[in-house]
C-alpha cells in the first residue's frame, strides 16, 4: 500500500510539473524553429562545400574581406559611441521629469519607430542627396556662393549621401532609441534613498553621478550598447541606401553571397558564423565589464 501511494504521489508531482511547464513549450518550439535550427544550418553550410563534403576552404577566403570586417566594426563602434554620448544625457534628464511628462517624451522617442524602417531611411536619402532639402536650403541662403566667392571654388552642393558619415547618421537615427530606453529604465529605478545617503555623506552632484548613479546604471548602458552595436554591425539596408553601395558592410557582403550575383551560400554562412562569434565575444566582454563596475559603488 505504501509503495503504491508513493508511486501515485510521484506520478502526481510529475504531472503537475508538466502542467506548470506547459506555458513554456510554445516558446521552446519557437526558439527551436527560428533560432536553433537556423544556427545549425549556418554551421552546416559553413563547414561544407557545394558537394556536401566537409571543408575549411570557406574560412580560408574570409581573409579576403578583412577590410569589410574592419569597416563594419569601426562604423558600428562609432555609431554606438555617438548613441551613448547622446542617449545617456537624454535618459538621465528624462528620469528627472514627472511621470506624465516621462510618458509623453517616451512616446515621442518611440514615435519614429512606428514608421517602417525603410521609409525612415528613404527620408534621410531625400534630405542628404545632392539635390536634397539640406543642400537646397544651404544654396537658398547663399552659403555656397559665399564660399565660392571667398575661396574661388565652384561648390554647388555638399557631398553627404554615399559616404561613411551618412551610414553612421542612419545607424544613430534608427538605433538611438535602443540606447535611451534601457538606460532610462534602469536610472528611473535607482533608489532615491541611496542618492540621499551619498549626499548626506558629503558627496557633491558630480561625485554622486560618477560614484553612485553611473555605476548603478551600467547594466542599462551595457544593454543599450549591445542593442545598438549588434544591429549596426550587421545592417545592410542603411549602408545600401545611404552608402550607395560604396560602403559595403558585413550585412551587404552576406546578402551578396545568398542573393547577389556572387552566389555562394557556403561562404556567406562562414562569414555569418564569424560575425556571430565576434558579436558574442564583444557581448561577453561588455557583460563582464558591467558586472565588475556594478560591484564598485564607492563614495
Amino acid at each position: 500500500m505504501n509503495g503504491h501511494k508513493t508511486t501515485s504521489n510521484g506520478n502526481g508531482h510529475f504531472l503537475r510539473g508538466i502542467y506548470h511547464r506547459m506555458p513554456a513549450y510554445p516558446y521552446v518550439i519557437w526558439m527551436a524553429l527560428f533560432v536553433v535550427i537556423p544556427i545549425i544550418l549556418v554551421v552546416v553550410y559553413a563547414f561544407t562545400a557545394s558537394d556536401g563534403k566537409f571543408t575549411l576552404n570557406n574560412f580560408a577566403h574570409i581573409s579576403d574581406y578583412a577590410i569589410v570586417f574592419g569597416r563594419s566594426l569601426l562604423l558600428a563602434l562609432i555609431a554606438t559611441i555617438i548613441c551613448l554620448i547622446l542617449g545617456y544625457p537624454v535618459a538621465y534628464v528624462l528620469s528627472k521629469f514627472g511621470q506624465s511628462t516621462q510618458r509623453i517624451i517616451i512616446m515621442l522617442i518611440m514615435l519614429p519607430m512606428w514608421i517602417n524602417f525603410l521609409l525612415r531611411t528613404y527620408s534621410w536619402m531625400s534630405l542628404l542627396e545632392n539635390t536634397g532639402l539640406i543642400n537646397r536650403f544651404l544654396a537658398a541662403i547663399g552659403l555656397f556662393n559665399l564660399i565660392n566667392n571667398i575661396f574661388g571654388t565652384d561648390i554647388r552642393h555638399l557631398q553627404m549621401i554615399n559616404t561613411q558619415g551618412a551610414v553612421i547618421l542612419g545607424m544613430v537615427y534608427n538605433y538611438l532609441p535602443f540606447m535611451i530606453l534601457p538606460i532610462y529604465s534602469v536610472i528611473v529605478k535607482i533608489d532615491k534613498s541611496v542618492i540621499e545617503a551619498a549626499q548626506d555623506l558629503g558627496a557633491n552632484s558630480s561625485k554622486v553621478f560618477t560614484k553612485v548613479i553611473f555605476p548603478l546604471s551600467l547594466s542599462g548602458v551595457i544593454s543599450g550598447i549591445t542593442m545598438v552595436f549588434v544591429p549596426s554591425v550587421s545592417t545592410f539596408i542603411i549602408s545600401k541606401l545611404l552608402g550607395g553601395g560604396t560602403q559595403i558592410l558585413l550585412g551587404d557582403l552576406i546578402e551578396m553571397q545568398f542573393l547577389g550575383s556572387a552566389y555562394n551560400p557556403h561562404l556567406g554562412a562562414a562569414i555569418s558564423l564569424i560575425m556571430m562569434i565576434i558579436v558574442v565575444i564583444c557581448m561577453s566582454v561588455m557583460n563582464k565589464f558591467g558586472e565588475g563596475e556594478e560591484q564598485t559603488v564607492i563614495l
